[in-house]
């Protein structure tokens, strides 16, 4: 395809935060290096935070987390680096002759420069930038728009650009999840109690401004109103909480305990902020917060997988491509 024809489509870059590129402690390092040195992501006094980070935290827990990743680890990669691309491949495929598809990542590679550079070389002018983030934060979405525009900072003749903040509330996205966890009821024995779980931010990001706790309240109701649940049916939780400050809540693990405490014996739990398998739900939903439910009294906890490649996913950004992309 000439540059010329390119000029005529629009690039559609999907983007993922990221993962180590090997499951190994210097790999971990590297990537967690790049990732919590984002001011969007910590945003404490640099001449206190960068010592801590350097100094202590990446020695201490880089090589722990790389032995969660070699658990976790698939013969071509980290799933969220797989399940991004495959999303990727399958998009190109249906969306074939009107746009073209990249994937990049925040903090890894393909990153968002590099990706860029491509679009550039490709000589697109139109671009529909597409964090793979249901629910807006300042430390997952704005990291995104930040990377992509200083990474035109040199050029003189910049890509109209479309950003997609968020999609939270859109209906395929609602059906998608539903749909998901109808089809998980279908094949397992439905538990007592579905357990909305999003990753957790800081309090004080809420306090200024940071829309998503709410966003995530909407989204669960949504599904949940779907789903035609009653309110003692499911809750909202949030879980991967990281330092002393305290994280919006309740906090998952407590919840957990609570709710074994209380007599409830089964739980489903689905993360909905992630678009992708990745880390955090194999390993810390699906596996530590199993066990913190089993040894609080519970008998059966159920992970409900995210979205990845799914048929309802791809169908679901075909949607938002198009509803974003409309007059180009």
């Amino acid at each position: 395809m000439s540059k010329v024809d390119n000029e005529l489509k629009c690039a559609v870059v999907l983007v993922n935060l990221g993962t180590p590129e090997q499951a190994t402690p210097s790999a971990v390092a590297s990537f967690l290096g790049r990732f919590l040195s984002d001011k969007r992501v910590v945003n404490l006094p640099r001449i206190l935070w960068l010592p801590l980070l350097y100094g202590l935290i990446l020695p201490l827990r880089s090589r722990r987390v790389a032995k969660l990743y070699q658990q976790i680890w698939l013969k071509g990669g980290s799933p969220l680096k797989m399940f991004s691309e495959q999303i990727r491949i399958k998009l190109a495929k249906k969306l074939a002759g009107k746009y073209e598809v990249y994937l990049a990542m925040t903090y890894s590679e393909p990153d968002i420069p590099k990706v860029v550079q491509q679009v550039l070389a490709a000589g697109h002018q139109r671009v529909l930038l597409l964090p793979m983030y249901p629910q807006y934060s300042v430390s997952t979405t704005a990291p995104v728009f930040d990377s992509y525009t200083k990474s035109l900072k040199n050029t003189y003749n910049i890509p109209e650009l479309r950003l997609v903040k968020e999609y939270y509330d859109e209906p395929a996205y609602i059906a998608a999840l539903a749909h998901s966890i109808k089809q998980h009821w279908e094949l397992t024995a439905r538990g007592e109690v579905l357990l909305f779980s999003f990753h957790g931010i800081p309090e004080r990001y809420a306090r200024n401004g940071d829309p998503y706790p709410q966003q995530c309240e909407d989204t669960a109701a949504k599904v949940a109103a779907l789903l035609g649940l009653k309110q003692s049916q499911w809750r909202l939780c949030y879980q991967s909480r990281f330092g002393k400050d305290p994280w919006v809540k309740p906090y998952t693990d407590q919840l957990l305990t609570q709710l074994a405490e209380q007599g409830v014996k089964s739980v489903d739990v689905i993360s909905p902020a992630f678009s992708v398998d990745c880390l955090e739900t194999i390993e810390e939903v699906s596996c530590e917060l199993r066990d913190v439910f089993i040894e609080a009294g519970g008998e059966q906890y159920h992970y409900i997988s995210a979205l990845n490649d799914s048929p309802e996913q791809v169908d679901l950004y075909c949607q938002i491509i198009e509803k974003h992309t409309q007059g180009w």
